[in-house]
Order: structure tokens, then sequence, then C-alpha cells
């Protein structure tokens, strides 16, 4: 069979037809892997009757059932899969997983089918894609030129249309860098968002898994899915979602542009402020020093110890399994000692001080992905300097806990792809994915290096209700798949979407119901963003559905991560007293989960 795109709405548009089964995909797309012969994106493969067992058991759904119905992804061999090496590009060092990670396991239970795992830089330490004993990834629209890293396969496998979406990790711009090469999409999410349980760590106290897809729109479905607090995670972080209004906006330019002598990329990043500016924003130079400064830190810094750390007893045990370039730079990090790293902590707190003072003339940073592009070649003969200079505009976000977007910008004239950066505080996913949508469509252009054209992909709408039928959201026992569900689906109701509540909500389990059911309370601070379901309810069986509601839940407004506003189900603040707090789960379902495990 011929592929169709595999962006998210073309190739679920096509399982609603019935035009393709998600077999058929996975067919297709072992047959395109074997034809195109790129064995240096793939580290491990699946067995095709492995991904086609996952297709199958998807027959009897549909993809308004699971968000991530029978979409294929990749996932960098930095991340466990029970049952799969995981390697970090080392074979010394590979060990066959227990368990798989949690995010891959929450990709996994949405729909969404794996196909393998990918090359990356050895022990995710790089930016360039080239430092593998399973061979440099090359840049699909041109084999002479790096493809980026340390998630190189992630990317090149999303790039060349093997998968719908692809994970990676991000700890010095690996998430985005990658993205920057091969004309993708590269959401770096806010440290903690995603939990790295199963994750080989690089710096474990900054890194972060980071997505790639075709879209923003796609980027942001995988993030839905993806993310939550953790508690089996040590860095996961209770969410904090900021929600702003970006019809006009504030962004920052950095005074210190650098582009290493690229002459093409400087003209193409001139045009790209312009580009924003048509969008509604207001451009304010910046003092970039502060963010050099701190992207300084992590590898002339103390942060290279946090790299040493991770290694140094397998380092101990088999020092000459490092690629040289990589053990080079692994073991620096031993010369460091604790009042080094004290005193690096203090310099960053310091900084902080100062970058936050820019936030507060600022909505947005707009920084090139990177400030040049290099052939295989040129990093071959200065591998240390080379990687340094790619990583100017993002080694410095996730020691600021900075959430980022990188989105491509259009092509130079040697026709390679050029990428450019949105970066805002941490929690500012959604105003990024709003201004990275709007710029990646005002750019237009191809998805990766695939012949689809973005024009041809229509911005995803969300559902609503028909007339004759009320808005209603549900969060416990009436989601889709759990016990009360068939109370909406007997009287009509149908599903409008899945999303979150604004932050402004805690969740509890309720005690002695039957079936178990949670209580959602609205309250005036700390509160969280709470996933939900809303359903298109037929009028005239609204009331007597809620008449079955029993207290002490009762239907009133529910505030939804858009701030619009919808019926729902909302708990009276008496009945949780002594109850259990479990609205770091980020929602019913990740309670549920956590509690049969």
């Amino acid at each position: 069979m011929q592929l169709c795109s595999l962006d998210f709405e073309t190739l679920q548009a096509a399982y609603r037809s019935g035009t393709f089964q998600p077999a058929d995909v996975v067919r297709a797309i072992f047959e395109k892997i074997e034809d195109d012969l790129r064995p240096e994106v793939w580290i491990h493969l699946r067995s095709r009757a492995e991904s086609l067992a996952d297709a199958e058991a998807l027959a009897h759904k549909s993809p308004d059932e699971l968000p991530l119905y029978g979409l294929p992804f990749a996932v960098k061999d930095s991340i466990d899969i029970a049952g799969m090496p995981t390697t970090v590009a080392c074979p010394e060092f590979a060990y066959i997983a227990k368990e798989t990670a949690t995010v891959i396991a929450k990709l996994q239970a949405a729909g969404a089918i794996l196909i393998g795992k990918t090359n990356l830089d050895q022990f995710a330490t790089g930016l360039v894609g080239v430092r593998s004993p399973y061979g440099a990834c090359k840049n699909p629209f041109n084999a002479r030129y790096m493809a980026g890293g340390s998630s190189s396969g992630s990317a090149v496998a999303l790039a060349e249309g093997f998968v719908s979406f692809s994970i990676g990790t991000d700890t010095a711009g690996s998430g985005r860098v990658p993205a920057g090469c091969n004309n993708i999409v590269g959401l770096k999410p806010t440290c903690g968002l995603l939990s790295t349980k199963g994750v080989a760590p690089a710096c474990k106290s900054i890194d972060c898994v980071s997505i790639f897809a075709f879209t923003v729109e796609d980027a942001g479905r995988v993030l839905d899915v993806a993310q939550g607090f953790d508690a089996a995670n040590p860095y996961s972080r209770k969410p904090a979602r900021v929600f702003k209004n970006v019809d006009t906006f504030r962004f920052g330019v950095p005074d210190a542009l650098e582009f290493f002598g690229d002459e093409k990329a400087g003209k193409l990043f001139a045009e790209a402020v312009e580009r924003v500016v048509s969008l509604g924003g207001e451009p304010v130079v910046i003092d970039f020093t502060p963010f050099r400064q701190a992207a300084d830190l992590l590898y002339s810094g103390p942060w290279i110890a946090e790299r040493w750390e991770a290694l140094r007893d397998f380092h101990a045990r088999n020092a000459d399994a490092f690629l040289p370039i990589t053990r080079q730079i692994i073991e620096r990090g031993a010369n460091f000692s604790a009042a080094d790293l004290f005193h690096g902590l203090h310099e960053l707190e310091a900084l902080k001080r100062v970058v936050d003072k820019v936030w507060k003339e600022i909505d947005v940073l707009f920084v090139p992905t990177m400030p040049t592009i290099y052939t295989l070649d040129e990093i071959e003969e200065d591998p240390i300097l080379l990687n340094t200079r790619l990583g100017y505009y993002t080694n410095f976000a996730n020691l600021l806990d900075c959430a980022g977007i990188a989105v491509p910008g259009g092509f130079r004239t040697d026709g390679l792809p050029f990428g450019v950066t949105f970066l805002a505080p941490a929690w500012h996913e959604t105003m990024l994915a709003k201004l990275g949508s709007r710029y990646h469509r005002a750019v237009g252009g191809t998805l990766g290096a695939t012949a689809m054209q973005l024009a041809d992909i229509p911005l995803r709408e969300k559902k609503t209700a028909p007339a004759e039928t009320i808005p209603l959201a549900v969060l416990g026992a009436h989601l889709s798949g759990l016990p009360l569900n068939y109370q909406l689906t007997e009287c009509g109701a149908t599903l409008l979407r899945k999303c979150r509540t604004a932050p402004r909500y805690r969740l509890y389990a309720l005690p002695n119901t039957t079936p178990p059911k949670p209580g959602l309370v609205r309250v005036e601070e700390n509160g969280a963003p709470i996933e939900l379901e809303v359903w298109a309810m037929p009028q005239n069986a609204f009331a007597q559905f809620v008449a079955t509601i029993p207290p002490p839940l009762g239907v009133g407004t529910i505030s939804l991560e858009d701030e619009t506003g919808v019926k729902g189900f909302l708990c009276e603040s008496y009945a949780v007293k002594g109850a259990r707090d479990i609205t770091d789960f980020g929602g019913w379902r990740n309670f549920l989960a956590a509690s049969i495990e």
C-alpha cells in the first residue's frame, strides 16, 4: 500500500473513513524502512509481528476512544521499553529493560504503536548526531550535513516519514537542535512536566523528555497524553500551567545575535523577526548576557559532574567502551569538587534573579534554534568547538527553567532547513504552542522531508456541542471506559473532546462511594489542572441525568484550560474533609492506574 501522510489529522481521517487500518499502516512503514536504507536511524527496530500485534489490538476501538489511536512512533534509545535493550548508543552499556518508562506507557495506552528505538549521540552527550558507534545520522535534505543531536534518530525517523511522532530528550538542546535541522517541530516542555522515570540520565536534575512532531497541534496532543505528576519520579513536578492572551505580545530578541559567520542564517532570522511582528508581536531587544552566562555553566561549570556521576561506575569497569570524544567530555566531570558545585549553584541563582527582570519586559524570547549548521566533515575536524557553538541559543533553557518550542522557519538558499524557537518561563506551554503554531502556519512548507504540505492540513478545530445539546464535563466514573460511562452513552451523549480544567481546582478520592468516585473542588489558591472529558448531552436528557447525581456531588460551571466554562460535576467542600487529596495525579485515570500498580 502507498502510505498517506502520517500527520495526525490525515492518518486518523483515513482510519475514520475506513481507507486504512492501523495494521495496514504498520506493514507499509516496515516496507518503507527496508526500502529507504537508513540503518543509522535505528538502534533497535521492533519485530514487524510485535508492532502488528499492537495495531490489531485496536481493531475493536476507534480514533474517538483513544487520543493517539493507530499513530506510529519512535523512541530515543535512552528510554526504557520493557523487554527491549537500552543502549544509550553504547553496546557495552546495554541492558534489557524490565519496565517501560512512564511516559512511553502512557502513549501506548492511548493507542500509539511503537516502531522502534532510535540512534543518538552516545550517552545523550552532543548536539551533532554523529557521536554513535551505530553511525552518524545524516541530514535528510543533504547527507553531507548533520542531523542534529543528541536525539538525532528520533528527529530523522519523523522527518523521513517513518512515524507520526517521536520521543527524544532535552538537556542542552537535544529536543530542539534536531528539529531545526530536520524541518520539524520540537517541543521541550517544562522540566518535570513529563516523568523521566525510565530515562537514562544525562544531567538528572535538568533532563526532560521532548516531543518531535510534524505540527505544533500534533505535539500538543502527545503532550496532553504524556504529561502528569509521577510520584515515582523524584524530579516530577506538580503542573502549574499559565494561560496568556497572545493576540498581541512582546518578544525578546537577543542584543548579541551570533551566527558564526553564517550570513544565510542571519538573513533568515532577520526575516523571521519581521514575520513575528506581522503576527502581532512587539520586538524588544534584551540583554542576552545572563542567558549566555547560564549556558556556559552547563559544560564549563559543575553540571558536567552530574554527567560523570551518572556514569562513573560504568566508567570504572569499562572506560574503553566510551567513544573517545564522549569519554573526553564525561571525564572532565571528575575534576569538580563539592565547593565548585555550590559555587555554580549560587551563580545560577543569581543569574535567575537577573533573568526574572527580563521576563517582566517580554512575554516570550525569540531566537534562532541554532546559529548555523555544519557538515559531517567539519564536525570531525573540530568536534567540541562546533558542538559548543550549536548550543548558543539552547544550553541555558533547562538551567533557567524555561519551556520552549522549536518550529520550522523556512529554508536557506542552499536548501537546508532553518528553525526558530520560542522560549518562556516554566509552565507556559499553552502560550508557546499558540505562538509556535501561528508562526509555523505563516511559514508553511513541507512536513519534514516528506512531500506533504502544511497548508494541506486544516487547523484542528475543537468540536462544539451540536444544537439541542449541552456540553457536560465529566472527570470520574463517567469517563470513557469507566463503570458509569454507560449512563452517558445510553441517553445519546457523544464525546466532544478530552482536555483539562483551568488550574483552579483540587481533586479528592471520596470515601465510601460505589463505584469509587472523585470530588472536584474549586479553590482560591494552590489549584492545579485536572484531566476531564467534555460530552454533548441531549437537552431532553440533561435534567433527568442530573437528577441521578447523588450528593455531595452536583452540577455547576467548570472553567476549562482555554478559559471557557461548561457544566460539570463539582463537590461540596464539606465532603472532602479527611478525604485523600489526589490532585498530584492530574486526574482520576492516573489515580486509578497508580492504585492498581
